[in-house]
């Protein structure tokens, strides 16, 4: 197994091409369209460097792989898919999230039931294939009700929002249907994994202005990640996770990212003089 990782500064976000010197099939792994929240400009240039790689191996999509519905930035899913092929997939809890946020904005009952949106949901712990590569889909709720790591040829993992780089620690569990419990025991049995497993993060949001890294294996993380090593038992990662989630600022992104992601990165359907808009509560 090969990983091609892309970071995108502005989000902290790592999107990933998995792919085999054996085999031309691919999947991308929560790739990210710019966007400009002052003008409402996006921006595909780093979406461009992904196809732009995909081209350069001659690689064919076949999968394009959500780990959940992102709320620090939008999705690039659909546009890869209109540029290369491929299915866009996420997990089957995702209709949970959809229906949270459909009422939260009072978006329009057929929101999230467009054609063209998401092309398919797999169950919890699914095995599917890219190419001749298994790969299980494991069910890692607690950031989210929906979240999925994606475990390839028994070898790599994307972890999504679960475990981030060992100075960074974990993720939050405050959006809507978190659970610090369940992310506990999501990231345990990700850390259960044989000791040499490659893990590839979503997120680095790196101090003292270190590089980001894409990449821990499993051994590194249940020795050092420093909201999990020692003698951290349920209850104190509760504890911990709650009370840093209570001083953590909501995503500059959250509210165009969550009305894009939960349609697969389409934008909404465009009003009677042809823009489209996204809607912001005020309270």
């Amino acid at each position: 197994m090969n990983v091609k990782s892309f970071f995108d500064n502005a989000t902290s976000t790592f999107s990933h091409v998995a792919y085999s010197d054996k085999q031309s099939q691919c999947a991308v792994i929560d790739p990210v369209l710019g966007f400009d929240v002052k003008t409402g400009q996006t921006d595909t240039a780093f979406a461009d460097d992904i196809i732009a790689f995909i081209r350069a191996k001659q690689l064919d999509v076949e999968w394009i792989l959500e780990t959940h519905i992102h709320a620090d930035h939008l999705t690039a899913a659909t546009y890869i898919k209109q540029k290369t092929g491929g299915r866009v997939a996420a997990g089957r809890q995702i209709s949970q999230v959809q229906a949270v946020f459909t009422k939260l904005y009072n978006l329009q009952a057929d929101y999230c039931r467009d054609e063209g949106l998401f092309d398919y949901f797999f169950a919890p712990d699914e095995i599917f294939k890219v190419g001749d590569i298994n790969v299980q889909a494991l069910h890692v709720p607690g950031h989210t009700p929906a979240d999925m790591a994606y475990y390839f040829d028994n070898s790599i993992v994307f972890v999504g929002d679960t475990i981030f780089p060992t100075d960074v620690g974990t993720a939050r569990c405050d959006f809507p249907g978190g659970d610090a419990s369940a992310l506990y025991q999501s990231i345990q049995r990700i850390l259960s994994l044989p000791a040499d497993t490659r893990l590839f993060m979503c997120h680095d949001y790196p101090p003292n202005s270190r590089a980001a890294i894409p990449e821990f294996t499993v051994e590194q993380q249940k020795k050092n990640n420093i909201h999990l090593s020692g003698d951290m038992t349920i209850d104190k990662f509760i504890n911990m996770r709650q009370q840093r989630d209570k001083s953590l600022a909501a995503p500059a992104l959250l509210i165009p990212s969550i009305q894009m992601n939960i349609r697969a990165g389409v934008l909404p359907p465009a009003e009677n003089d042809g823009k489209y808009y996204f809607k912001l509560p005020i309270k």
